[in-house]
């Protein structure tokens, strides 16, 4: 036989279609040739059914290779009760197969498609090199169809709301906004360029100005940078703006718009995931100071603590001589880590030192046992403590270490002696590791918060300038603009961003809309008049033409599916990613080209000749 059209799909099978005559297409997930009879796993897109064929009466059985691609008529039919398979939706039928054409034979497979155990050690540019091979696996067509009904759901819940779908240009201006652009030439007009869209940022908010009121787009976005877990050359975002708002506007859409769209996911995929509350807000300055970092995971508590005062008068060298030259001494509560060997907290130790720390001191916290020197010191609470350092305080200082840590039987208290900066970023990291291994962070729990009033600038030391926080187009707090003149580090932004579990799903702002403001604000970031002109002066004249105050967000699609999937990688939710280095093994991207190319572009590598 040849190709025949399917009457069904591999998984809808069922005990009600028993004795029904049907035919079905899809590659051979399992072959297992039993010598009398050949069980094959059909797999399409919908599920995976068991085919039973009799070599006897059927040619060329012994043929048959995984993942080859097969047209199969057949009888539905009960299995025998002791051979159903529970863990299969279609595990109480099998298909009894008449013919069978091979649509598409498979050479030896680079890898086990059928074996998700297998698949876990497989080098990933190997996977992505094949990725139409890996993209056949379940779980990988599971992350695409959530990907795609999470875009449909996002559609439908802001068309019901008035907004706009608006598609903006992919090959645009070249402009300073963070990262590096990809450049692309113009081929008319050599030495001109055009660049990759970083976000449509600045397309966003000219159509503020053209009158769109409430626009969005599933956006495409390119920076030049570094990849990360979290982080590829090219992602995908929900771009959204609106007009005549406040900040208070933006966050109730977003998060309705958030929670709406993945509560309908966990109940159309069944995924094993809390529902999404409503959103607790927390400000930039808070979550640095309790969590160490701008994008906390709220599953858990352990906040951090600061003993700087506590300890003030202490004799230990380390802890004087830091808060002496103006740093602090910090820490996070390890729950259960008083049973830590030497060795296992010495490895602790060096993990800190991996983020900047220079050392880490502990004190562990523990109800005294029948091994207790009496005399000894035992808080108000019934603990006693045990470390190298406790000699340097007194008992009363023990007592307020104790208070200030919310320390509790079993813990040890890790702390740290350094500047703001190096404790947040140690101790931010010690507070995930920690969650990790006393396994408290929940993955059916997603926990999304508001980070909000974030600086509008940061000092760059290097440039010796002040750098956006955000983008250059975010709006100062209207209170604050008093310091832009005098003290610009301690103006707020208008700026928020959407945080779940460690890790950020979206960022928007309320943006500038008057000429003064803006340019004022580009001055501050050291870019001259003339420079304003030449980069920004389309954004500084639409502004002239009476701009609406606007703002928007920006939540990240790939990072939505990594959250709903349990996916620590991006790579694992794009269908055709790229590897740490920005390369695409697949189409072996980036490429070199011709000469003819290097000759209609006018360009040259370099001391080099054009190849």
């Amino acid at each position: 036989m040849g190709f025949v059209q399917r009457t069904k799909t591999c998984g809808e099978l069922r005990a009600e279609h028993a004795s029904q005559q049907v035919c079905l297409n899809g590659w051979a997930h399992k072959v297992r040739d039993l010598g009398g009879v050949v069980f094959i796993d059909l797999r399409d897109r919908t599920g995976i059914v068991q085919l039973t064929l009799d070599p006897g009466s059927l040619p060329n059985t012994n043929l048959i290779r995984s993942e080859s691609c097969l047209s199969i008529t057949g009888e539905v039919r009960m299995r025998a009760e002791s051979t159903k398979n529970p863990k299969m939706t279609t595990g109480d039928v099998e298909v009894v197969v008449t013919s069978y054409s091979v649509l598409g034979a498979a050479k030896p497979l680079p890898f086990p498609i059928s074996d998700e155990d297998q698949m876990e050690s497989v080098n990933e540019e190997l996977r992505i090199k094949y990725r139409y091979l890996d993209l056949r696996r379940p779980a990988m067509y599971r992350r695409m169809a959530v990907r795609a009904a999470a875009l449909r759901r996002i559609r439908n819940f802001l068309d019901a709301q008035n907004f706009l779908e608006v598609e903006t240009p992919i090959i645009t201006k070249s402009t300073p906004e963070g990262a590096r652009d990809y450049l692309v030439p113009y081929r008319l007009q050599p030495g001109m360029w055009y660049a990759l869209p970083q976000s449509p940022q600045q397309y966003k908010q000219l159509l503020m100005v053209a009158g769109i009121d409430r626009y969005y787009q599933i956006a495409k976005c390119f920076r030049d940078e570094s990849s990360r877990a979290d982080r590829q050359p090219e992602f995908t975002q929900l771009d959204l703006e609106m007009s005549f708002v406040t900040q208070e506007d933006i966050l109730a859409v977003a998060e309705s718009l958030m929670i709406d769209v993945v509560n309908g996911l966990i109940d159309e995929f069944q995924l094993e995931k809390d529902k999404v509350e409503p959103f607790e807000r927390i400000t930039y300055d808070e979550s640095m100071y309790l969590y160490g970092c701008d994008k906390p995971d709220l599953r858990f508590g352990l906040r951090l603590f600061d003993l700087t005062a506590t300890v003030a008068g202490t004799e230990f060298g380390v802890f004087k001589n830091t808060i002496e030259s103006g740093g602090m001494i910090r820490g996070v509560r390890y729950p259960g880590g008083a049973k830590q060997s030497r060795k296992e907290v010495g490895q602790l130790e060096e993990f800190c030192k991996e983020f900047g720390a220079k050392g880490m001191a502990t004190i562990a916290v523990e109800k005294p046992g029948p091994e207790f020197v009496p005399g000894g010191f035992i808080s108000s609470g019934g603990l006693t403590v045990r470390s190298g350092i406790v000699k340097f305080f007194t008992e009363d200082e023990l007592e307020a270490i104790l208070k200030v840590s919310d320390a509790h039987d079993g813990d040890l208290l890790c702390l740290i002696a350094d500047n703001y900066v190096t404790t947040n970023n140690v101790l931010y990291r010690l507070r995930l590791e920690i969650g990790n291994r006393c396994g408290l962070r929940d993955p059916r729990k997603l926990k999304y918060c508001w980070v909000l009033d974030f600086p509008l600038v940061e000092w760059d030391a290097d440039s010796g300038t002040w750098s956006p926080s955000h983008h250059p187009f975010t709006s100062p707090k209207e209170e604050d603009l008093i310091y832009l003149d005098t003290d610009p580090g301690r103006i707020r932004a208008d700026c928020y961003d959407i945080v779940v579990n460690g890790m950020e799903a979206a960022s928007g702002s309320i943006r500038i809309h008057r000429t003064d403001v803006q340019s004022r604000i580009f001055s501050l970031l050291g870019i001259d008049e003339k420079t304003q002109q030449e980069r920004f002066g389309h954004m500084l004249e639409a502004f002239s033409f009476g701009a609406p105050p606007h703002g928007g967000i920006a939540p990240g699609i790939d990072r939505l599916v990594m959250a709903l999937t349990d996916t620590e990688n991006i790579r694992e939710v794009i269908a055709f990613p790229k590897t740490g280095a920005g390369y695409d093994p697949l189409m072996d991207a980036p490429s070199t080209i011709d000469a003819q190319q290097w000759a209609e572009l006018g360009l040259r590598l370099s001391q080099q000749t054009p190849p």
